[in-house]
């Protein structure tokens, strides 16, 4: 699908709001990019796209089988705008195949896509990890227990360039309190059994610590400006907005003040909010007018009687984000749970006071080229001979 050459009524776009930093534009984005953004001026496009789910949402979404191919002119879109030390940033959700507990790999798809037909380097991979997020899917989590809750969302950090402007000092964290003791007691040099040799600098305190990949951040918003606007407007707040501590991170870690920060598929401007906060221009830009009529919530901070800061949500503790090490309940004791013997096919009801197995979903039969593949390249049974032998 080639990026249109020519304005048309489907991609046009309209500037819906104007706030001190930014703008906020109502359409396409293949609009905007073509008409309000020149090429190689974005220094970062930071983004939620709708995931390829196989369930429609309000908020529109593609087909996991049809996702690489929605977005290939966003791709050419973005790689055309962004500096050439820019970054590319997005947020995606995975999904599941219809009708059976295991993965669509479209988000992975899509990343390799990126790289290998549109030119993107992937600078890193990071996991944003939401302890508050639901045990999901049910029917595999919770009824037939054969899969554990989906808790994690996959954000690729891409560029242009192999060497993108990017500093970890902006997005340093506390220490670990085993950390603080470390650095009291000190630290003596040595080979650790992993085979690194760790070197008398590990024990300096530099203050705070350097984050790993791993975003742990519960989302549990109820109470925000954001939150109280649409109640109070009568408007329905976007079902999948991130917070606005996943677009400051890499605000803050990847551009500086006065960059520009673009997010085609703002829905809630979550993105612009936190662009507006650490002083950088930003546009956003989205198709559904009530999501943008609710965004408007996100800007009224310093306005007389205009949703002052209210009760505050409930801060995360460190035991929101911990996550048990394997074998705390183990405990040297047999598994008392027995396997299911057909990996969960068939799922177990009660019926009398007596399991019995109910078929809910069909077994998909094997592909028989694979089959013939896999007879190819199997090793010869003892005792048989080998076809043609």
């Amino acid at each position: 699908m080639p990026m249109s050459t020519s304005k048309t009524a489907e991609t046009a776009v309209s500037l819906f709001h104007e706030t001190a930093y930014g703008r906020i534009y109502q359409g396409d984005s293949l609009g905007l990019f073509r008409d309000e953004i020149k090429p190689g001026a974005v220094d970062l496009i930071m983004t939620s796209p709708p995931f390829g789910l196989v369930r429609k949402k309000d908020y529109g979404n593609a087909d996991a089988h049809e996702y690489l191919d929605w977005f290939r002119p966003f791709a050419a879109a973005f790689h055309n705008a962004l500096k050439p030390q820019g970054s590319l940033v997005i947020d995606i959700g995975g999904a599941w195949i219809p009708g059976q507990p295991t993965r669509s790999l479209y988000h992975y798809e899509l990343l390799i896509m990126l790289c290998r037909e549109f030119g993107f380097h992937l600078a890193q991979e990071f996991f944003w990890w939401n302890p508050a997020r639901l045990p999901t899917p049910a029917e595999w989590v919770t009824v037939r227990r054969i899969r554990v809750k989906d808790a994690i969302n996959c954000i690729w950090w891409l560029s242009p360039t192999p060497w993108p402007k990017a500093s970890n000092r902006r997005v340093l964290q506390p220490y670990s309190e085993s950390m603080k003791a470390l650095l009291e007691k000190g630290y003596t040099p040595k080979l650790r059994p992993s085979g690194h040799d760790i070197s008398d600098c590990f024990g300096t305190d530099n203050g705070a610590a350097i984050p790993p990949n791993l975003i742990a951040l519960a989302h549990t918003e109820s109470n925000s400006a954001y939150i109280r606007y649409c109640r109070d407007k009568g408007i329905t707040p976007h079902p999948a907005r991130f917070p606005t501590e996943i677009p400051e991170y890499f605000i803050r870690m990847l551009t500086e003040v006065g960059d520009l920060v673009v997010d085609p598929f703002s829905g809630s401007c979550a993105t612009g909010e936190a662009a507006e906060r650490t002083r950088r221009a930003w546009i956003c830009c989205d198709r559904v007018e009530n999501y943008l009529k609710g965004a408007l919530g996100r800007f009224q901070r310093g306005k007389p009687d205009r949703y002052p800061s209210a009760k505050p949500e409930k801060a995360n503790s460190d035991d929101s984000y911990r996550i048990f090490k394997p074998g705390l309940y183990w405990n040297g004791v047999e598994d008392v749970e027995p396997l299911p013997p057909d990996g969960g096919a068939r799922r177990a009801t009660k019926a009398k006071g007596a399991k019995q197995l109910a078929a809910t979903t069909s077994v998909a039969e094997p592909n028989p080229a694979q089959m013939a593949l896999l007879e190819t390249c199997s090793p010869t049974p003892k005792g048989r001979k080998a076809k043609g032998k």
